[in-house]
């Protein structure tokens, strides 16, 4: 969802511990508009609003994202790429060879502020902005749900950082200071609260598929109760988002799981009945290597694809584009736990016993297993026919999905008292999930719960945060090097340590 709208007040409103923003500031001086010129129409207040929806679903020019770094981080991926330095910041997550100079943990906090920053900006100055009363609230409203989602990001990723609810004025941004994460909680919650009542119900995808609307935000708002242990209201929630007869009759918001599970992974899909919130690619961007970041398309289709893959003569699929080889999956979840599962054949793409047939030829990635994550690789039937191709295939990304909000609201009832046997409200949600692919039905346990999330959701960035928020990241990632009560979170980068009074997080100084 881009727009080649001037950054104006963004660039204004940039603090020293804003990298990401620093880099904004080397855009053409022409391009650039002053302050009291712009925020004047309309056409201002969208335009500056599709700021912040850019920040909501940024890539790294590195040609990484948030998923790309969860997955890496957990248990059944690897980085893969080239060598051993391929992609860098990907392979120290891995080995949790983090420090406050190396990793990814620049993007993370960049990503956050930045999209902060613009909400900020904009709702200062959308009062004075004489438009249609009934938009404008709607505006607000957004801006205040994805301010809510970057915060809610930040305090799990970070835990103690700051707190700013406005523009900062130029001579305090060396002054800023951290809050306790209970009141960034807090202010999540308040902001999606707050924002709930004036989004719409539903929008018209065709014209406005992307955009937030009070299901979007009731189902952010559970996940961050739930990631809080808040399991009743988390739970209520959910509910409202997952309908009183999930997995049989559509939400009041329309959503539904798909029929076949393969079919949430093929571009011509977007917006479909189980998405909640979706991350807009396009095949249609400008996007090209002087700031891969920038472009529109899905970046992880081109990473994830196998490297030098071509098919032999006689063959025509399956149709892979030639990438990079990231986000290789782990031989041992290949091989037994998603092995034999309806899932596997979408989920995980067997390359070696591709080759061995015959089929195709592929160069191995490093440390290669054989296997990839079919998810995203990019198919040359949905490249694009202009423009960089490898920087430009349209697959959106899931955010949240309804098969999530299913599981999650399931574990929150659960953990809240309630039953998960036959007749459950647990029961019916989690067995939804299973019946979708064909499986028998089970009782709901946390454990039955932690199975079918990594099977379900295998590759969408999510196995890292709830090994995380259920207390096994240190036994389950102990081979990678995860230490317990270090690399639960991140370091907080070092250029936004440097000539400010944030402190570095304690088990990182």
């Amino acid at each position: 969802m881009k727009s080649k709208l001037v950054y104006i007040a963004i660039l204004i409103a940039c603090t020293p511990f804003l990298d990401g923003c620093r880099r904004e500031l080397n855009v053409n001086p022409q391009e650039r508009i002053p302050l009291p010129n712009y925020y004047k129409t309309q056409a201002d207040a969208f335009a500056a609003l599709v700021a912040v929806y850019d920040r909501f679903g940024f890539q790294n020019g590195g040609l990484y994202d948030k998923l790309a770094i969860m997955d890496v981080a957990g248990d059944d991926q690897q980085t893969g790429g080239g060598n051993s330095t391929d992609i860098n910041d990907l392979q120290v997550m891995e080995h949790y060879a983090l420090t406050p100079q190396t990793g990814p943990a620049a993007y993370l906090w960049n990503r956050g502020y930045s999209g902060v920053y613009r909400a900020n900006v904009l709702l200062a100055q959308i009062g004075g902005i004489p438009m249609d009363d009934g938009l404008k609230k709607r505006y607000i409203a957004e801006l205040k749900a994805m301010r809510g989602a970057f915060y809610f990001d930040l305090v799990f990723f970070f835990k103690n950082i700051p707190l700013l609810e406005g523009v900062l004025p130029i001579d305090s941004i060396y002054n800023v200071v951290q809050t306790t994460p209970d009141k960034i909680w807090s202010y999540v919650e308040q902001n999606l609260n707050e924002a709930i009542p004036d989004l719409p119900a539903t929008v018209d995808t065709a014209k406005e598929g992307g955009r937030l609307t009070q299901g979007s935000a009731k189902a952010l708002l559970g996940k961050v109760l739930l990631y809080e242990k808040k399991w009743q209201a988390a739970a209520d929630q959910l509910k409202a988002v997952n309908g009183d007869n999930p997995g049989v009759s559509p939400s009041i918001y329309g959503y539904k799981l798909l029929a076949n599970y393969g079919d949430l992974w093929k571009s011509n899909t977007k917006f479909n009945s189980e998405s909640v919130i979706e991350f807009v690619h396009t095949t249609k961007s400008n996007g090209n290597w002087s700031d891969a970041g920038a472009s529109e398309g899905n970046l992880n289709c081109i990473t994830s694809g196998p490297r030098s893959y071509g098919l032999k003569t006689g063959y025509t699929s399956p149709d892979y584009y030639a990438g990079y080889g990231f986000l290789i999956v782990a031989k041992g979840f290949a091989q037994t736990v998603i092995y034999g599962d309806p899932r596997c054949t979408a989920t995980v793409a067997n390359l070696d016993s591709l080759q061995t047939a015959g089929v195709c030829t592929y160069s191995a990635s490093y440390l290669n297993t054989g296997y990839f994550l079919n998810k995203f690789m990019g198919r040359i039937a949905n490249k694009a026919t202009s423009g960089v191709v490898e920087l430009n295939f349209a697959q959106d990304e899931y955010e949240i999905r309804l098969a999530d909000t299913y599981l999650m609201e399931a574990e929150a009832l659960i953990n809240a008292g309630g039953s998960g046997t036959v007749g459950s409200r647990a029961y019916q949600l989690l067995n939804a999930v299973r019946a979708r692919v064909g499986l028998a039905p089970v009782d709901v346990t946390q454990t039955s719960i932690e199975k079918e999330r990594r099977l379900e959701l295998a590759g969408e960035g999510l196995r890292w945060p709830d090994l995380v928020r259920w207390g096994k990241a240190g036994t389950t990632l102990a081979f990678k090097g995860f230490v317990p009560g270090k690399h639960e979170i991140f370091p907080i980068p070092q250029a936004e340590l440097n000539n400010t009074k944030l402190v570095q997080n304690d088990a990182w100084k």
